[in-house]
């Protein structure tokens, strides 16, 4: 093999590897929505700024997109923009080049991330960009070399290098410009959107975005170039079928919390609440108070208390007054907030909370955790009008059934305590249930988090999990298949990501828990004689000795404090408590699902003008 032949397999190992890694990585549609949509405005840019030589925002966009989503999307939002662009500037033997070009800015962008904890100022992203500019440029100069033949030598590459050198340095000046505009707001933009959409419905989601391992990984295969495949490739080994169960999931979720009390998707990442919220679930099915999980004197329950004023959407508000209910804090006074009253106030007049089936289920369920029981009937009837010919439910109204929200839904209707419809809900577990024992989500791979919603559903419906088997295993044979030796559950028998909220969801069906959890036990050691909680508990009694919202001993609550009802409610007949809103209740936007307005229309905007502006180019070309 030639030398310019090695290098150009090397160079289609690293396209073919990166979109790869990116498919790999199971993006929800979510993300894959706005890796198309970036890509289209990184298109529409670069050929509306093409009259200016070798000015594009195309670099910005990709770094950028890595920077918050991570290197797989990073490097699909690049890759994609090199070969669209090109139908409308012209296709050639540059086109590969250029889309490994802008895919690795991609994934520079995530190893940025990665090293720095998106923490780079306005002056450090255009530096980087700027620098990306040379580097791409770097790559193009050599690549003429190999495409072009001739001689093959440092002298001839550095001759080609100074030639280009006005068009690397426009190319680099431009991209710190833009970043230096618009650099930081796009950041912003494109991390809240991940925020709010990145644990929608799909499991599966790189991390708060993609996880910062994946993005080392990432910029470990830039430093390497052509290298980026062999990582994506040999990522996905088989799970072990051994395990320590419950108790080792615990120890290993406990063993997770970060030192601000929170968690991330996994160890040592930044702490999330939506993360520590599902984190803060999953210990109390196993039987463990949060407030006892400390590192130092921040507590889950603390980090979530700091972090309240984040909780803007209808899923962050149940997720939260369900988190609080299990922890016996009172979620009508967290913090200064009525979590309760806000949520209500989100209820329509139809007694859905925006259209969604999902947060409607979950209201329900927020709703009797708090012990708010006049509002359920509404919801509960609203919800059996959308529920499916085949016995399910779907995510929003018209949706195809799915386990997910099937099993959702059967849990806030046996909360509820109207069970006309958990018979044919059943049914349709029944026939969802795949070979091996798990379930799917829509049809997808049979994964851990869907096949733990499903155990839940049937446990709310009186039907025991272990009974309900397809090839001769059940759900929970399937769950203890894909524990992993240090005791946390992997996504699936291939992947492993998110395990801190994977874990959180699997734990709550290996231990027969249903929303909405009964107050975990405080550990007697930590217990002291008249100690009081910073935050009322429900019924108006402690929390738990000295369990305040840090987890240290505080003064009691003063007298009359206004409490939640001292019931139990939303427990099932086999005594387990009942799945904190589907994932994507946990961060969508109050409107519903899908892709925000203001990107549609940017997006639509943007391909609008690219359209316009490559036509007349076009038309220019063909003029004789």
């Amino acid at each position: 093999m030639s030398w310019q032949a090695g290098v150009l397999t090397m160079l289609g190992v690293t396209l073919i590897g990166g979109f790869a890694w990116y498919e790999r990585s199971r993006p929800p549609s979510q993300i894959v929505a706005l890796v198309a949509a970036l890509a289209a405005i990184s298109v529409a840019g670069r050929v509306a700024f093409s009259p200016i030589p070798n000015v594009v925002p195309s670099t910005d966009i990709a770094l950028i997109a890595g920077y918050t989503l991570g290197g797989a999307p990073g490097f699909a939002v690049g890759a994609l923009t090199g070969l669209v662009s090109n139908f409308w500037l012209g296709q050639g033997p540059w086109t590969p080049w250029q889309m490994a070009g802008w895919g690795l800015t991609g994934v520079l962008g995530a190893g940025l991330a990665a090293a720095t904890g998106r923490q780079v100022g306005r002056i450090g992203l255009a530096a980087v960009c700027a620098l990306a500019g040379f580097a791409y440029g770097a790559l193009l100069d050599f690549s003429l070399m190999v495409t072009y033949g001739g001689e093959q030598s440092l002298d001839r590459f550095l001759a080609l290098s100074a030639r280009g050198l006005p068009f690397n340095i426009a190319h680099a000046a431009g991209n710190a410009a833009l970043a230096l505009v618009a650099g930081p707001a796009m950041a912003r933009m494109l991390l809240r959107y991940r925020g709010r959409f990145e644990f929608a419905w799909t499991k599966g989601l790189p991390g708060p975005g993609p996880r910062a391992g994946g993005a080392t990984a990432g910029a470990a295969c830039l430093i390497v170039a052509m290298l980026i495949a062999a990582p994506a490739l040999l990522s996905g080994q088989r799970a072990s079928a051994s395990g320590g169960g419950s108790g080792a999931a615990v120890a290993w979720l406990r063993g997770a919390e970060n030192g601000d009390g929170g968690f991330g998707f996994a160890r040592g990442e930044e702490s999330s609440p939506v993360m520590t919220g599902w984190a803060v679930l999953g210990l109390e099915a196993g039987g463990v108070n949060p407030l006892d999980v400390d590192r130092g004197d921040a507590t889950p329950i603390s980090y979530l208390g700091g972090t309240i004023g984040q909780a803007r959407t209808t899923g962050d508000l149940e997720r939260t007054i369900l988190a609080l209910r299990g922890a016996g804090v009172n979620p009508r006074r967290f913090q200064g907030h009525d979590l309760v009253t806000r949520l209500l106030a989100r209820q329509g007049t139809d007694g859905s909370f925006s259209g969604q089936v999902n947060q409607a289920a979950f209201g329900i369920l927020a709703m009797r955790a708090a012990g708010a029981t006049r509002p359920i009937a509404r919801t509960a009837g609203w919800l059996r009008e959308h529920q499916n010919s085949d016995g399910g439910w779907g995510f929003a109204t018209g949706a195809s059934s799915d386990a997910d929200t099937t099993g959702a839904v059967l849990q806030a209707v046996a909360a509820s305590g109207n069970r006309a419809e958990i018979g044919d809900g059943v049914s349709y577990l029944r026939a969802a249930q795949r070979p091996g024992g798990g379930f799917p989500l829509n049809g997808g791979a049979v994964n851990a988090q869907s096949t733990a919603y499903a155990v839940q559903g049937l446990i709310a419906a009186g039907v025991s999990p272990s009974s309900v088997r397809k090839g001769g295993r059940s759900p929970l044979a399937y769950l203890a298949s894909i524990q992993a030796p240090d005791g946390h559950y992997r996504y699936s028998s291939s992947s492993d990501q998110t395990p801190v909220w994977v874990t959180s969801q699997a734990l709550m069906a290996v231990n027969g828990a249903a929303f909405p959890l009964s107050p975990a036990p405080r550990a007697t050691s930590r217990a002291t004689p008249g100690g009081g909680s910073g935050v009322p508990a429900i019924g108006g009694t402690s929390a738990g000795a000295g369990g305040g919202v840090g987890g240290k001993a505080r003064k009691p609550p003063p007298s009359g404090a206004p409490a939640s009802p001292a019931t139990d409610p939303g427990t099932t007949t086999q005594g387990a408590p009942i799945p904190l809103a589907p994932a994507s209740s946990a961060s969508d936007d109050d409107g519903g699902g899908g892709i925000p307005g203001w990107l549609i229309a940017v997006a639509a905007a943007a391909l609008v003008g690219g359209g316009i502006w490559g036509g007349w180019l076009m038309y220019r070309r063909r003029l004789p």
